[in-house]
C-alpha cells in the first residue's frame, strides 16, 4: 500500500496500517497469497513439496544419506539455521562412498524460483532445461519446499481446461 494510502486509513480510524514498502512482488516473493487473474493459484508456491530433506554443512554423508533415502529421496538441499539454501546433494553426491562432509560433497548455489514465479513459465523452464523438480526460495533464500515437474504439468492442464471452460461458458447466448 502506498504512505497516502496508509495516511487515509489512519484518518479513517484504522489504527494497524502498514506502509508495505517492499511491494507487492516481495509479497508473493515471500509465498504470501496473491489475488486476481494471475493469483496463487497461477503460481508455483499453491503446488510445492515442503517435506523437502535438509542437512547441514557440518554433517556427514554417512548421517545423511540414510535419512534422506528412509524418507523416500535421492537429494537433499543444504540449508543454515535459517532454512537459506546453501547448496544441495544430488543423487551422485549421496553415493559416495565414505565419510566426506556435506560442505566437501555438495553443489553449491542451486538455480531457484520464487513461490510467485508463474506456473506455466516454470513448466515451460523445467521442459526445456529438462528438469524433473525446481527448488523454490524466498527472495532471502530460504527454502520453502520443491516443485515436482509431473504435479507442475498436472495443475497446468487443469488451469488451461478451466480458462477453456470459462471461455466457452462466456461464449454461449
Amino acid at each position: 500500500m502506498s504512505p497516502r494510502a496508509a495516511w487515509r486509513l489512519e484518518s479513517l480510524g484504522f489504527s494497524q496500517v502498514y506502509d508495505y514498502v517492499a511491494g507487492k512482488a516481495d509479497w508473493g516473493s515471500s509465498g504470501l497469497p496473491l489475488e486476481g487473474t494471475r493469483g496463487s493459484e497461477t503460481r508455483v508456491g499453491a503446488y510445492l513439496r515442503r517435506d523437502v530433506p535438509t542437512c547441514r554443512l557440518d554433517e556427514r554423508l554417512s548421517d545423511v544419506r540414510p535419512r534422506v533415502r528412509a524418507a523416500g529421496w535421492d537429494t537433499c538441499f543444504v540449508v543454515n539455521d535459517e532454512q537459506i539454501v546453501l547448496g544441495w546433494l544430488g543423487r551422485t553426491a549421496l553415493a559416495q562412498d565414505g565419510d566426506a562432509r556435506v560442505e566437501q560433497a555438495m553443489s553449491a548455489g542451486p538455480s531457484t524460483v520464487r513461490p510467485s514465479f508463474e506456473l506455466d513459465r516454470a513448466v515451460e523452464r523445467m521442459r526445456r532445461q529438462s528438469l524433473s523438480t525446481l527448488p523454490v526460495t524466498t527472495s532471502e533464500g530460504r527454502l520453502l519446499g520443491l516443485l515436482e515437474r509431473d504435479t507442475a504439468e498436472q495443475a497446468q492442464h487443469e488451469l488451461n481446461r478451466n480458462v477453456a471452460r470459462t471461455l466457452s461458458e462466456g461464449s454461449q447466448p
